[in-house]
């Protein structure tokens, strides 16, 4: 035969090897059952999670997002609103979501964009069984509100995600620093980490009961964005939010345009340091610095009142650092953590 000729046929068989590859992924590549609704490739859905009518039922019942792709690839979830006041997470969330073409997509995202619902219409912090959902984790099935919440969340990641992106901000009145937050041994999750692109990454490894922990030590790489404050929307940040999660998605391949997002380098901290107020120091406190400025040792960080003696207290930096947390201006007590450092840099 000539050399022509089996060229030809060397490249016939390898486009027939492409094609019965591409149908056998298709075969493959079926719907996705989350909280028992399928979703077939190259479509969305948005649609409550329970459906149930009961007292109860609007205590757990939370919106879902789903977009399944029309080409094989990874499941990304994304979690926010498990603390009800802390909605910067809930629109990065829902705008994130809202640009999605399932045409272009390779794998599923899948959203839970308001876990605690009832807390976010409320502005509520805690589940209404006043106990904090993001200590819950991996939740019971007979068990509190708390813990039946937790529990139908958490075994729809286990089933469903292979990565997992949690929205959150400042906790009772403080403002975060745009960071991620990421434990220390999973070099999986600590691409996503960087690959988010703000600039900041924490590395801890969360609280027992917090969803990040739990999916990690189930072996599902997760992160936390941690944004802004709570009970007030920060455009700004939103708008960091959802770039940061396209900047994964191109990561992971989900999406074109990996190539062309430029990646940051990071400021890493192993280590972090919380300044509280002293003992008997409490009062009005005002600080004095800003987020993400540079401190050393012994410089003012802000100033305690005692609005009833006229006394004043400095509150000082106890290490070097930078500052990723802050409480905003208001009264505070003895023990009150009022500035967060990020100490040890890598």
């Amino acid at each position: 035969m000539p050399r022509k000729s089996v060229r030809y046929h060397v490249i016939l068989l390898a486009m027939a090897g492409a094609l019965f590859s591409a149908s056998l992924q298709a075969a493959q590549w079926g719907a996705v059952e989350v909280a028992g609704r399928q979703i077939w490739p190259g479509e969305t859905l948005r649609f409550p999670y329970g459906g149930e009518s009961s007292f109860e039922s609007s205590f757990l019942d939370a919106p879902v997002f789903v977009a399944r792709g029309t080409r094989l690839g990874p499941a990304l979830c994304m979690t926010a609103g498990i603390h009800g006041d802390e909605i910067n997470g809930t629109e990065i969330a829902r705008r994130a979501f809202s640009w999605i073409d399932p045409a272009a997509l390779s794998g599923t995202v899948i959203v839970f964009p308001m876990v605690n619902a009832a807390g976010v219409r409320s502005g509520n912090r805690y589940m209404q069984d006043r106990r904090d959902l993001n200590r819950a984790f991996p939740g019971r099935s007979n068990g509190s509100v708390t813990s039946l919440v937790a529990h139908m969340l958490f075994t729809e990641i286990k089933r469903n995600c292979n990565y997992l992106i949690d929205l959150h901000t400042g906790s009772f009145s403080r403002s975060n620093h745009p960071q991620i937050r990421v434990g220390p041994s999973d070099e999986r999750a600590f691409e996503l980490a960087r690959h988010f692109g703000v600039g900041i990454v924490v590395i801890d490894d969360g609280p027992n009961g917090s969803i990040r922990r739990e999916a990690s030590d189930i072996g599902i790489p997760a992160i936390i964005y941690e944004a802004g404050e709570p009970s007030r929307f920060d455009l700004d940040l939103i708008a960091s939010g959802v770039q940061g999660i396209e900047s994964v998605m191109a990561h992971l391949g989900m999406i074109e345009g990996g190539k062309e997002i430029e990646v940051p380098e990071s400021r890493i901290y192993t280590k972090t340091s919380w300044v509280r107020v002293p003992p008997g120091a409490g009062g009005y406190f005002f600080p004095t610095v800003e987020l993400g400025q540079e401190v050393r040792t012994g410089d003012r960080l802000g100033t305690l009142i005692d609005p009833l003696t006229d006394r004043y207290t400095a509150v000082e930096a106890t290490e070097s650092g930078e500052v990723i947390g802050l409480a905003v201006a208001q009264i505070v007590l003895s023990g009150y953590a009022v500035v967060h450092l990020g100490v040890q840099h890598r």
